[in-house]
């Protein structure tokens, strides 16, 4: 089953053995406004750029779960994971005082139930909903925009 159909530019990983890149999982948290879906983007916590919340793979977790958590800790929502992978995406993380570390980023899209005022990086980043259009212009990863533009619930309940 394809949910997204996306057109992604090749992109050449910074790497020199196969083993140097690393997998996350990221959540793409949305809500229904009008029936329009917004996303909720973070800010990262070194250069502030808006991303999605995403971090590394969890011992006895799912990959959605692991999303999820990363919902709850960057960005402050409960809700629902869905163990649909939209697609992937690629970056190169910087690593204080070391080499860059590219990593290939597994999406799963998470419905937002609960916004907190209270969750754990609360003082450490800034949040904020947007369109699908006005996400995908303002995300920092370019690989990520496509598959945030043509996002689609619809496609979800399939």
């Amino acid at each position: 089953m394809t949910v997204v159909k996306t057109k992604l530019k090749p992109q050449r990983l910074e790497v020199s053995h196969k083993h140097d890149v690393r997998t996350q999982f990221g959540a793409l948290c949305y809500r229904l406004r009008d029936d329009k879906a917004q996303i909720l983007l973070v800010t990262s916590r070194g250069t502030g750029r808006w991303i999605i919340p995403k971090g590394w793979p969890m011992d006895g977790e799912t990959p959605a779960g692991a999303a999820a958590t990363e919902a709850y800790e960057e960005a402050g929502v409960e809700g629902k994971p869905s163990d649909v992978c939209l697609g992937i995406y690629s970056y190169t993380k910087s690593i204080p005082k070391g080499d860059n570390l590219p990593i290939v980023v597994a999406v799963f899209p998470f419905k937002v139930k609960r916004v907190l005022k209270d969750f754990p990086e609360a003082g450490q980043r800034k949040r904020k909903w947007f369109s699908l259009k006005k996400a995908a212009a303002i995300i920092s990863e370019p690989e990520l925009a496509p598959l945030i533009r043509s996002f689609d619930v619809k496609l979800l309940k399939r």
